[in-house]
């Protein structure tokens, strides 16, 4: 009867758990021969039980707890007073004993692949007493492994490369699994390697898992990339045996096994004469169908008439060839270039060579188009000369240019204004002659650059650029003079022939030969008796005293003609003064005062004398500062409070004076009248609250009228007070305004007033005006007597 791999399986399983049983059944106790155990003092005897190996099958799924095996000892007489205890590795957790027959069970499942063997001890101890009859002794349960782990590829899935056109047999990579069950046991472990997809251009070695090219010429440009799929079985690839896949992608490098190819052979362009040179006139490109490294190409100029004209070099980021200029063309003089170019891979591969030639020509035509070109300058620059003392109008040079196209245009000559902004210099429009338009001066501008400008009579806009360089040549026109203002001093105890000042001259003119100066007195020797000047013949002179006794009382200063003449033909001269002070010297010669002033010192005041002024100025400044301030506090007033703080504060005194002869507490002209203007300043040591009445012969004025003057007198008082609060502060006034229906009661008025009015309406205003009536009323008698 034929089994299937399930079956075959279950088969093998069987036949290893009869080997075990068998295997367990033998390991079971055996009698020694020995005496027996007694534990009793120092006295022991040979151990009366022998131990051999347990084998367990791994991976049990029945219900029931696994049988391992039985402890047995000699001392056992089957009456129960022995009990067996198992102690060690998974003791009491996977491995359980029967205390009273010596039966070990496994009560899990066990697995060989987490591990392999289980070290345990076993003792026989006397029930009752609990004291061992028989020595511990330690024995070992190792685990039967079974094929229950497939193969695994721990590296997978794999990527690989391998040059294209190899030949058969290339190693590509190894591929590796491992198997987690027992190598020493079985075939369980045993893998062999297969190629479930890849075929026919890949293979695999069964036992290395080392996979091989198996076709000749695999091209790359027609397939790069290969997926293979390879299986790792163990049971040494038999039936029930488990396995395992992993992906292997195999990529084709690549090879310079492909020349270069351009696409068509021949090409032609069209470019203006006006080109520029260095610029680009053409790209072209051979096409390679290899990549990278085995695709980069060089390019020539193999043959053609353009040489010398054209150049041709390489784009390296897209290997073009790229054909430039490198001399101007002109199609006056050649109409059309022809080039042959040549394009080859940098490195060949010399397995490859008899494919043929890696490289490829073709033929490149570049018609030159004719465009309308500026007038062209004879020399690209102009040297010329004049001498500065040339009369307006002279001519200077000639410049000429001509239309290089074949109309030959007539050209028309002017300078460019921005180069000759002072128009010293006119040009003949239809010769290109240069002439002075003004008189010039080599010692401003010893050199005149200047743009000529050339344009097409019939075509304006087609400038050319003439560039002119003149130089003005020099004349003798400037006298010389002192090289610089001396400062020259003479001591009061001087003695003759005393050297006191050494000068120069300059002269802006730049002869040939050098300037050579020539240094004397104006004033006749007899006639000078202070000073005398010796020309010490190399363009310098030195300035000598002829007395002793200098005084500054008697003279102060001296003032000495000097005559300079150049060598200049003409020559020139001039007349300069030097100005000579006397001073008060030190016994070194040092000069201490000249003219009651030290001479060491300027005119004017030193930088550390104007800042001790300035800080003078600014330290009184800052005591006037500190007194105004301190001024300014004594002067508070009296309702201040050095306690109390009475900003946002409102203080109301209910005082209505001391009477008629209080004139302190209130502006009394203000009471009577409220169209008096007020002088005087208020006290601020209460807040005023002031009844105004006006009397009935003032003019009625509206109340918001009063009210605004009433309060602009207010704060134009406290913006005039000294004393006044550096804060806003509030202050109260009470005031009824104009018009009231009794008019003025006040009697404060009546001592000013000397009108002659009638009170005599007071009586009839009830018993509460009674005293008022009888004071100012005019009757004799009163309603209320």
């Amino acid at each position: 009867m034929k089994l299937g791999k399930v079956e075959f399986c279950h088969f093998l399983q069987l036949i290893s758990l009869l080997l075990c049983f068998s295997g367990m059944s033998q390991a079971e106790l055996s009698r020694s021969r020995s005496k027996p155990y007694f534990q009793s003092g120092r006295s022991r005897t040979k151990r009366s039980w022998v131990w051999n190996q347990f084998f367990v099958l791994e991976e049990y799924m029945g219900s029931d707890p696994l049988y391992v095996g039985k402890l047995h000892s000699d001392v056992d007489k089957g009456d129960g007073s022995i009990k067996y205890i198992l102690s060690g590795e998974g003791a009491s957790s996977i491995f359980i004993i029967d205390e009273n027959t010596g039966d070990i069970h496994a009560t899990k499942r066990l697995d060989r692949e987490e591990q392999a063997y289980y070290t345990l001890r076993a003792q026989a101890l006397d029930r009752l007493t609990n004291k061992p009859v028989e020595p511990e002794s330690e024995f070992v349960i190792k685990i039967q492994d079974i094929n229950d782990n497939e193969p695994k590829f721990l590296d997978g899935p794999y990527t690989a490369g391998v040059p294209e056109m190899s030949p058969v047999g290339t190693s590509v990579v190894q591929v590796t699994a491992t198997d987690a069950d027992d190598p020493t046991y079985g075939n369980s472990a045993r893998v062999v390697y297969s190629i479930l997809q890849g075929q026919p251009y890949f293979s695999v070695e069964p036992k290395t898992g080392i996979i091989k090219t198996a076709l000749p010429n695999m091209d790359r440009e027609a397939k790069d990339q290969y997926l293979l799929v390879i299986q790792a079985k163990d049971m040494v690839g038999q039936n029930g045996g488990l396995s395992g896949t992993t992906s292997v992608t195999v990529t084709l490098t690549d090879v310079n096994d492909n020349p270069p190819r351009f696409p068509r052979r021949s090409y032609q362009y069209n470019v203006p004469e006006s080109l520029p040179v260095a610029s680009v006139v053409a790209r072209i490109k051979a096409a390679d169908a290899d990549i990278g490294v085995n695709a980069e190409m060089e390019y020539k100029i193999v043959d053609g008439d353009g040489l010398g004209i054209f150049k041709i070099s390489v784009d390296k980021d897209t290997q073009e060839g790229i054909i430039t200029i490198q001399k101007e063309l002109d199609f006056e003089a050649k109409t059309s270039y022809t080039l042959r170019i040549e394009a080859a891979n940098k490195d060949a591969d010399p397995r490859f060579l008899s494919l043929g030639p890696f490289s490829d020509t073709t033929t490149v035509k570049i018609i030159v188009e004719d465009v309308d070109e500026p007038p062209v300058f004879s020399s690209p620059l102009y040297p010329m000369e004049v001498s500065e003392a040339t009369q307006v109008g002279n001519i200077i040079g000639t410049v000429a240019a001509h239309d290089p196209d074949s109309a030959n245009s007539p050209v028309r000559y002017s300078i460019d204004r921005n180069t000759d902004l002072e128009r010293y210099f006119n040009i003949d429009a239809n010769s290109g002659v240069i002439t002075t338009a003004k008189s010039l001066d080599r010692e401003t501008n010893a050199v005149h650059n200047i743009t000529v400008l050339a344009m097409e009579s019939q075509n304006p806009s087609q400038v050319g650029r003439g560039y002119v360089a003149i130089t003005i040549l020099d004349i003798n026109d400037n006298a010389p003079e002192f090289a610089m203002d001396y400062e020259t001093m003479v001591c009061e105890n001087a003695q003759p022939g005393q050297v006191i000042q050494k000068i120069s001259a300059v002269d802006k003119d730049e002869p040939s030969n050098g300037h050579q100066f020539y240094f004397s007195l104006t004033v006749d020797p007899t006639n000078n008796h202070n000073f005398s000047l010796k020309d010490n013949k190399d363009n310098t002179a030195s300035i000598l005293t002829r007395r002793s006794g200098f005084r500054r009382q008697e003279q102060s200063v001296y003032y000495l003609p000097i005559f300079i003449v150049d060598s200049g033909s003409p020559s020139l001269s001039s007349t300069n003064t030097l100005t000579i002070r006397v001073c008060d010297c030190d016994a070194d010669g040092i000069a201490q005062t000249c003219n009651a002033e030290a001479y060491v010192l300027p005119a004017g005041l030193s930088t550390g004398a104007l800042i001790a002024i300035l800080a003078c100025v600014l330290t009184l400044l800052v005591l006037i500062l500190l007194i105004i301030t301190m001024r300014r506090r004594k002067k508070e007033p009296l309702i201040f409070d050095e306690e109390r703080d009475i900003r946002e504060n409102i203080v109301r005194y209910d005082d209505e004076g001391g009477g008629e002869e209080d004139t302190e507490a209130f502006d009394m002209a203000a009471l009577r009248n409220l169209n008096v203007i007020r002088d005087t300043k208020t006290r601020r040591d209460v807040t005023p609250e002031i009844q105004f009445l006006s009397r009935p012969t003032f003019k009625s004025i509206p109340d918001n009228v009063i009210f605004r003057e009433f309060i602009w007198e207010r704060l134009k008082e406290a913006d005039i007070d000294p004393g006044a609060p550096p804060y806003d502060s509030l202050q109260t006034y009470a005031f009824e305004g104009n018009g009231s229906v009794a008019e003025s009661l006040s009697s404060l008025d009546s001592i000013s007033s000397n009108s002659d009015q009638n009170y005599d309406y007071l009586s009839d205003w009830g018993p509460r005006f009674k005293r008022l009536a009888d004071m100012y009323g005019t009757g004799q008698e009163s309603l209320y007597s």
